[in-house]
């Protein structure tokens, strides 16, 4: 995944600035950081490290040590004596997080502790310590692709929706500073069923391809959705249906988030909808358009957030036109090549196909 390899590109730059740090490892040996190291073209210089699974050993170094910032790679290696159960049991994950969480906070010092979980969250116990630590951050990787997304899903001191992507290489994580172009670099073209969305990631717009599929169905039809909302994708199949007549009752409907990325603010919906309706139809969505936007269940579009930054970054990625609601529509100038078209009820949606530019 690289959460070893993150932290200890971090606490590098750390100590290049003269921040005193510490790395214990519970898994590896010191020949084996320091064979990482190298690989990575880091240097030993500013950076402390020891290798012990025992917790009172950990604490000690660190309080004659006293760094600003320390690293625990991984808690679930990591025991104490006070406890008899097997290192890696809930028991013995909670008591070492609650034991270094209050030894950090009384000497001002931020801890990174590194775990690992299955994607039901149910090995090791770090979803059980979750309300002990102040900010909680996920190193997701889809085994397709060389990209890792870190997403907040807690954070004590401000907002869980930024994400970090960063590209799996030789020299270790490289940061991908234009995420939007990575997620569309493979988008096909003239194809029905895709529509670029530019989603907001905490205050970073992000151009996401939402890509949806409406076959035949083979017996009881299926309503899937990978990265997007399953009740809201319902939602929306329910309001096609109903305000606009199109008769998906005998449909399978699967809508992909492409890239592993999650939408989960209404914004999507126009998006979606577009999408859906495109393969029904057969009919590719225009391949220089965005669209976003809330749908309501009158089929009334209505107005989201961020509509100058979500139009700034399709802009600059080369697209021409905008689909959006009306209400956002009044409140953005045309300009940079971009055309907005506003509409107030899906319905209007068919003018995407009409509207030759």
């Amino acid at each position: 995944m690289g959460k070893s390899t993150l932290m200890l590109q971090c606490i590098y730059d750390l100590g290049q600035k003269g921040v005193d740090t510490l790395y214990c490892s519970a898994e590896e040996s010191l020949r084996q950081i320091s064979m990482r190291a190298r690989r990575l073209g880091l240097g030993a210089k500013g950076m402390m490290a020891m290798a012990t699974s025992s917790l009172e050993e950990v604490m000690k170094e660190m309080e004659a040590l006293s760094p600003r910032v320390a690293v625990i790679d991984s808690i679930q290696a990591l025991f104490t004596q006070g406890v008899s159960s097997a290192p890696g049991s809930v028991t013995q994950v909670r008591e070492v997080v609650m034991r270094l969480t209050q030894m950090a906070k009384a000497q001002g010092m931020a801890l990174f502790l590194i775990g690992h979980v299955t994607k039901e969250g149910a090995i090791a116990g770090p979803k059980a310590v979750e309300h002990i630590v102040d900010v909680v951050l996920y190193l997701e990787h889809r085994g397709d692709s060389p990209y890792r997304i870190l997403r907040a899903v807690k954070n004590r001191f401000g907002s869980t929706n930024e994400v970090g992507v960063f590209e799996m290489g030789e020299g270790g994580l490289r940061e991908v500073p234009n995420p939007s172009e990575i997620f569309l670099a493979e988008r096909p073209k003239d194809v029905p069923g895709s529509v670029v969305m530019p989603g907001m990631e905490g205050t970073r717009p992000i151009l996401v391809e939402i890509q949806a599929l409406v076959a035949p169905a083979l017996g009881i039809p299926r309503r899937t959705a990978m990265g997007y909302d399953y009740h809201r994708l319902l939602l929306l199949v329910g309001v096609l249906e109903k305000r606009m007549g199109v008769n998906l009752s005998q449909q399978d409907c699967l809508v992909n988030v492409v890239g592993g990325l999650k939408v989960e603010e209404p914004a999507g919906d126009l998006a979606a909808i577009g999408a859906l309706l495109s393969s029904h139809w057969d009919r590719p969505f225009p391949a220089d358009m965005v669209a976003f936007g809330e749908v309501g269940l009158t089929g009334e579009v209505r107005s989201v957030g961020y509509g100058g930054e979500r139009i700034a970054e399709a802009s600059r990625l080369g697209f021409r036109r905008a689909l959006v609601p009306k209400g956002t529509a009044r409140s953005l100038k045309e300009g940079g090549g971009m055309r907005i078209i506003g509409i107030e009820h899906i319905r209007e949606i068919t003018r995407v196909w009409e509207d030759k530019g």
